[in-house]
């Protein structure tokens, strides 16, 4: 897919009235975030796999650390002030989670998710998604909950997270103090990143 922002780097804003201080520093330690020793061997092959199919990184830029990112999150156990009834916290829902997917992919495979093909592995997605699984793992543990209330949810903001990713989709990421002023459809600042072939919203 074609680079919709081929010349913007949202980093580039960093030494500007864009960012204060407290921004800088935020997403500076967000960039360098490494992936904690949380997991299993098995269970960190399982997510790294799980975020590849979800959230492939962006063309032509640095990658997004979004396993590091998720983990330090699965490790914090940060609630989000809800959760469904039938789900239990975050850690655990992610550690009872990804057994699960080794566990249904062993079923369909006989092997570990982390080492399925690329159509097996969106398959066996698909189906956790529409509560289709076959696993003994799942009986306790809805899978369409598991899909869009953690997995879906966690995996996108960690990714949406990260400067690169604002930088694919033209994303100007937190303006603190300058602030953003035009809202409407199709406007922008002047400082925010012009789509290629788009010339209008100036």
């Amino acid at each position: 897919m074609a680079d919709r922002y081929p010349d913007y780097d949202v980093l580039a804003k960093s030494d500007t009235l864009s960012w204060n201080p407290v921004t800088r520093k935020v997403i500076a330690e967000r960039m360098a975030t490494a992936e904690p020793d949380i997991l299993s061997p098995e269970q960190h092959a399982t997510l790294r796999r799980l975020i590849e199919r979800i959230v492939p990184q962006p063309d032509n830029r640095p990658p997004v650390n979004t396993v590091a990112l998720l983990l330090h999150r699965i490790m914090a156990n940060r609630p989000d002030g809800y959760r469904h009834h039938r789900l239990p916290p975050l850690r655990e829902a992610w550690t009872i989670g990804l057994a699960a997917i080794d566990a249904e992919a062993q079923a369909r495979h006989g092997q570990p998710f982390a080492l399925l093909s690329n159509r097996e592995a969106d398959d066996l997605l698909r189906a956790i998604e529409a509560s289709e699984t076959q696993a003994e793992a799942w009986q306790d543990f809805p899978p369409a909950l598991f899909w869009s209330w953690r997995l879906i949810p966690d995996i996108v903001s960690a990714y949406y997270a990260h400067p690169s990713a604002w930088s694919a989709m033209g994303f100007g990421g937190p303006a603190s103090p300058r602030g953003y002023v035009r809202l409407l459809a199709n406007r922008r600042d002047p400082w925010e990143a012009r789509e290629e072939g788009n010339h209008h919203g100036a």
